[in-house]
């Protein structure tokens, strides 16, 4: 799916995604102390917004124009826009800076394992010492045992594998596994995997 995809989707939506954040991301970041972070395939930015309003300062990055527009809107209202930078770019193709950020999201970004590998190399290249990586996405295992997410198999994944996308990158993950997230009003609740990773301080 490219951004084209993507656009038309926020467009025909007045929001598309919840705006309360992701349990996993609120949880694995909740407690770190406010500095600079990356929303990697940010969408309408409710992972970027919900991390501004606990003081940080945050790169939002997605190819959809369409999803970023709304990201900044929703950012307006929450009194929030000037602590977010929205960044169109495709984050397969384009890396971020190197060691820059304190905390890395990166949240349901669906790919086949070649564009998905690519996207978290460069977003685990981003970390500065003494930051953290969150990654979660739609499990394999959904499928079968869970409901919602992508119904293609090509672009679901399991925790095992991001952790092998980790390898020898210096990260050391603190958090590897298929987690349950009740779904209101569905008696089965969603499988996700959750990642959570990382890089020791220098010195």
């Amino acid at each position: 799916m490219d951004a084209t995809h993507w656009d038309a989707r926020y467009a025909a939506s007045s929001a598309l995604w919840p705006t309360d954040p992701n349990v996993w991301v609120r949880e694995a970041t909740q407690s770190l102390p406010p500095g600079r972070a990356l929303d990697v395939a940010a969408g309408e930015g409710r992972h970027a917004i919900w991390l501004a309003s606990r003081g940080w300062l945050v790169d939002a990055v997605d190819f959809s124009r369409q999803g970023l527009d709304k990201g900044r809107e929703a950012a307006r209202a929450r009194g929030v826009a000037d602590r977010i930078t929205w960044i169109e770019s495709d984050v397969v193709e384009t890396a971020p800076s190197a060691d820059a950020y304190d905390l890395v999201v990166v949240a349901y970004l669906q790919l086949p394992a070649r564009q998905l590998g690519s996207a978290l190399r460069s977003a685990t290249a981003a970390v500065r010492p003494g930051g953290t990586l969150v990654v979660v996405g739609h499990d394999a295992a959904n499928l079968t045992g869970g409901v919602g997410g992508p119904q293609d198999f090509r672009v679901l994944y399991g925790p095992h594998d991001i952790v092998a996308h980790l390898f020898g990158t210096g990260l050391v993950v603190e958090r590897a596994e298929t987690a349950r997230r009740p779904v209101p009003g569905v008696e089965r609740p969603a499988l996700d995997a959750v990642v959570v990773a990382r890089r020791p301080p220098s010195g």
